[in-house]
């Protein structure tokens, strides 16, 4: 374990010199600052005195803008709920900024993004924005460039403590040119969820060993993952007098059906190119890029995946699993509908699961804890399909993270620019990681806070202490228009999920209506840099005969499925994540 502390000399000196006198006569602004470690801060890496110093460089640095209205805004996650609760009122009290962080819809946070961009209007002073735009950032010109900003406009704006290089999330929030964009907040994954208790039950394992010939436990590839679906579906069938399942999903035409699938359901089945934190040249939506980060198509037919063999597998893989192994309400649920059931206590595991339900999974009044409140759960890395390679993405990663657009004056920003930092602030981000469990601090995931929590948190930590975490990756910088093309995922694929057409049929439709607008936007002239230059359409069997993506089909695509004991497989994931 790496050493995550400053030496007090090294930090007080560091904030002074960027600061001047640091309020030395303020006796005002070090008793709030003792107040708030001492009532809102205590637990952090940094010591008291150093969480002190670190406040009183914000009181400062705040000076110019004391009795600003500022507004910034966030989705409604518990992290950012806490930054509006906790660290707004913190901040205006500490630095004399009247900050008002706003709690909205994801889509409303899009929404208006969007419309701040296109406009030209100053809406928000600062957003709390998905990384997974990061390819609409660097192509409007709209969006400001922070490693730029920090070198000049915020060159006495940015915390000297701020140290990115602790920052596990970094890497999503940069451009092809090595510029940050956007400043991370708040991280979750997308893992494998199943019930622990259940698997280590002696007699379901013997049963399972004697239909399928291997044994239970943490499934490697979509093959176990369907015979445990299968098992538990059909073969175990009740638990305690309660009807089991073995897979949760859901199918409602909405757009939250639009994240099951472009948050990289298809390249967990292998369909893009080896490459993380983004496949190249094809990434997980199945967009090809040329050598100038200028995407190509999706199509097949231009080079792309999107509607390639291995998608139509994945497709077909979730639309068969959520009609045979899940409740049949599952089909009519959303997100959120969905998000709650597995902690009822009648699902056996579920491929795609969010790790933002820990909290929720963790409560001692849910079905799934002891009466300890210790879970009966685990996570785990999602299996992978027949398509994928190594060095490819395991799965998705959400990592909110702050965007400032030239549209804010420079003075509003920079206030804003301010609260940002003191959001992910070594004095302020455990407590906020302990509320939240979404973190974005190698030095916080290390903690002794952390290590204390982890038994209760289901493999959370141990996931983030691995190397292997940054496997977990947003969209990447491929998708030009994140705002415009994310819908086209949930309008044509809740025809697959409910049978109105096929898989193929459907992606065909998707990759179709990409490269539609992709093209649309390039002819419009809307992008700064990286435009879309759309390869010229050919045979699809060209492409497939290619190495690497677009793959052509396999002979056999549901191999011998193979599993591995979960204490087994943490014991090497916390080995690669010793420090």
């Amino acid at each position: 374990m790496r050493n995550n502390k400053f030496k007090l000399t090294t930090l007080a000196a560091s904030l002074m010199l960027a600061s001047g006198s640091l309020m030395a006569d303020d006796h005002d602004a070090r008793a709030i600052a003792e107040r708030l470690v001492d009532e809102h801060f205590q637990d952090s890496t940094l010591s008291r005195e150093e969480q002190i110093e670190e406040l009183l460089w914000f009181a400062k640095a705040a000076e110019p803008f004391r009795g600003m209205d500022i507004q910034t805004v966030a989705e409604g996650l518990t992290t950012h709920v806490y930054e509006s609760e906790v660290l707004a009122p913190a901040f205006s009290e500490l630095t004399g900024i009247n900050l008002t962080h706003n709690i909205i819809g994801e889509g409303d946070v899009v929404d208006t993004m969007q419309n701040q961009m296109q406009s030209g209007n100053s809406i928000y002073d600062g957003f709390v924005n998905d990384t997974d735009s990061i390819g609409t950032h660097i192509r409007y010109g709209t969006t400001i460039n922070l490693s730029e900003a920090m070198e000049n406009e915020w060159a006495d704006y940015t915390l000297p403590t701020l140290d990115l290089d602790d920052f596990i999330g970094l890497q999503y929030g940069t451009g092809p040119d090595g510029s940050l964009y956007q400043l991370p907040t708040q991280q979750f994954a997308n893992l494998y969820w199943f019930r622990y208790d259940w698997f280590q039950r002696e007699d379901l394992q013997e049963q399972f060993r004697d239909i399928y010939g291997y044994d239970l436990g943490v499934p490697t590839n979509w093959t176990a993952y369907e015979d445990i679906a299968e098992f538990f579906t059909e073969h175990v069938g009740e638990i305690d007098g309660t009807k089991v399942y073995g897979h949760m999903d859901y199918g409602r035409r909405d757009p939250s059906l639009g994240w099951r699938f472009h948050d990289s359901w298809l390249s967990m089945a292998g369909m893009g190119s080896p490459g993380v934190p983004s496949g190249n040249p094809v990434d997980d939506w199945g967009i090809r890029v040329n050598e100038e980060s200028q995407p190509v198509g999706a199509s097949v037919s231009r080079g792309g995946a999107t509607n390639s063999p291995a998608s139509v597998f994945a497709m077909q893989k979730a639309v068969d699993w959520l009609r045979d192994f899940a409740p049949p309400e599952a089909q009519g649920m959303t997100f959120g509908e969905a998000g709650p059931v597995p902690a009822q206590g009648h699902i056996a595991q579920q491929i795609f699961w969010y790790t933002a339900f820990t909290a929720d999974m963790t409560d001692p009044s849910v079905a799934v804890t002891d009466d300890e409140g210790n879970p009966l759960w685990r996570m785990a890395p999602s299996p992978t399909g027949p398509y994928w390679e190594e060095g490819m993405k395991v799965g998705y990663q959400d990592v909110g993270a702050w965007t400032f657009f030239d549209s804010t004056p420079e003075d509003r920003r920079t206030a804003a620019w301010l609260f940002a930092q003191f959001t992910v602030a070594k004095t302020t981000s455990l407590e906020k990681l302990m509320a939240g469990l979404t973190p974005i601090r190698e030095s916080d995931i290390f903690s002794e806070q952390m290590t204390e929590m982890a038994p209760r948190l289901g493999g959370l930590v141990e996931f983030y202490r691995s190397p292997n975490e940054s496997n977990w990756t947003p969209t990447g910088t491929n998708v030009p228009d994140y705002p415009r093309m994310a819908p086209l995922w949930w309008q044509n694929l809740a025809p697959v999920m409910s049978g109105e057409v096929t898989p193929q049929e459907g992606l065909d439709k998707l990759a179709a209506d990409m490269d539609n607008t992709m093209n649309r936007l390039a002819r419009a002239n809307v992008f700064n840099s990286y435009a879309p230059v759309l390869n010229e359409e050919r045979d699809p069997q060209y492409w497939l005969d290619q190495e690497g993506a677009p793959k052509a089909k396999l002979d056999n695509e549901m191999p011998q499925g193979t599993t591995v004991p979960y204490d087994e497989m943490m014991e090497a994931w916390m080995a690669a994540g010793t420090r």
